[in-house]
Order: C-alpha cells, then sequence, then structure tokens
C-alpha cells in the first residue's frame, strides 16, 4: 500500500530520490509528495526541475512543478483544434471566438514573464500553437536569458520581424532558431538574420509570405 511504499522509499538517500522522481510526470511526482515531508523535500529540490514540458496553457496554471534557475529546458507546446481559434486575426473572429480567446490570451506570455525572473540559466524554449505570445515576451526573454542556445517557434502568429530584430540584439548565445508557420516574418526579417547572425543555424518553413488562414 502507498503508506508503506512511503516508509520504503524514505530509506533512499537524497540521490537516490531524486533519481527516482526523475522518471514520473509532474502529476505523480506532486501526489508522491505528500505522503511525507522527505519526499515533498525531494519534490521541491530545484535539481529535479531541469526540463519541463507541457501540453497545453491549463497546465501552466497548476502547482505540480517548480520555476527557478535550475531549469535548462522549456517546451509548451499545445496541439489542439482550439489553436486554430487563436490563431485567426482578431478583425476575423466571432463574439464566440473572441471570449475563448479572452479566458487565456495572457496564460502563456505571464508564465514567460515568470520565467524571465526566475529561470536566469534557461538553455531551450520550444513554443508551438501559442497563438498569444507577443514578441515583447520573447524580447524579454531574451534579455533576461543570456544562455538561451535554441528558441523554437512554430504557430505562433503574433511573432513578427521585431522577434527576429531581438535575436540579432540579444541573442549572442543563440545557435538554432526556428520560427516554422509563423506567418508574420518576412523575407527581409530572416536575410537580416542570416546577415547578422551567421552562426545562428535558421529554419522557417511556411512563414515568410505564408497566405493567412
Amino acid at each position: 500500500t502507498l503508506p508503506l511504499l512511503a516508509m520504503h522509499i524514505t530509506q533512499l538517500n537524497r540521490e537516490c530520490l531524486l533519481h527516482l522522481f526523475s522518471f514520473l510526470d509532474k502529476n505523480s511526482r506532486k501526489n508522491l509528495a505528500k505522503t511525507c515531508h522527505k519526499l515533498l523535500e525531494v519534490f521541491q529540490d530545484p535539481l529535479l526541475w531541469s526540463l519541463l514540458n507541457f501540453h497545453s496553457p491549463v497546465e501552466l496554471k497548476k502547482d505540480n512543478f517548480l520555476l527557478g534557475p535550475a531549469l535548462k529546458h522549456l517546451s509548451i507546446c499545445w496541439y489542439s483544434e482550439r489553436v486554430k481559434v487563436c490563431n485567426i486575426e482578431d478583425w476575423m473572429k466571432n463574439s464566440f471566438q473572441k471570449d475563448f480567446c479572452k479566458r487565456h490570451e495572457n496564460t502563456v506570455s505571464d508564465f514567460l514573464l515568470d520565467v524571465c525572473n526566475r529561470c536566469p540559466n534557461l538553455l531551450s524554449l520550444t513554443l508551438s500553437g501559442c497563438g498569444h505570445v507577443t514578441d515583447d515576451c520573447i524580447l524579454q526573454l531574451l534579455k533576461n536569458c543570456p544562455n538561451l542556445r535554441s528558441l523554437k517557434l512554430e504557430n505562433c502568429v503574433q511573432i513578427t520581424d521585431h522577434t527576429l530584430e531581438a535575436v540579432t540584439l540579444h541573442g549572442a548565445s543563440l545557435r538554432t532558431l526556428h520560427v516554422d508557420f509563423c506567418r508574420n516574418v518576412t523575407q527581409a526579417g530572416l536575410e537580416r538574420v542570416r546577415e547578422k547572425c551567421p552562426s545562428v543555424m535558421l529554419r522557417a518553413d511556411r512563414s515568410a509570405n505564408m497566405i493567412p488562414d
């Protein structure tokens, strides 16, 4: 049973417990941490949270993870039919679509600004289907996470050439940049990145000159 299992687990040293926790998803880690104080301390160890993957904006509001300076790799990938609603230009949305977007339009951006403040050692960021993330949000990340080496943006429709300009100014450590299906970047912006940052591996599948939905 769970109490007996917890008693047995707590006999392990901290390193073994961290290794054990590393195989669990966020919910399982949180549930295990509720069983005793020692396992809660393991849950709260920053070393456990060097990698975070999220699959919907709702997950960003849960309390089953920790943000801190140990975070190195972050992925927020939303693959859902609802993404199409967020990707519609605002002036084309009906009232239902506007209400839907309003409920979560700041969720990812607010979370990323929190990352800016708490996770200065971030090395890689992947965003997909995050239709409300803006250029300013990416600019702040580049400024506050100077070691960022990989930035992969996919289907983020509010990303424009301002993000590409920010890369040339603040992406000194960047080695990989993807802006796939980001229809509001231009060929001119991409060429500027190639000119100013020749060491960056740039990819822009279906982006510049892409026809809006």
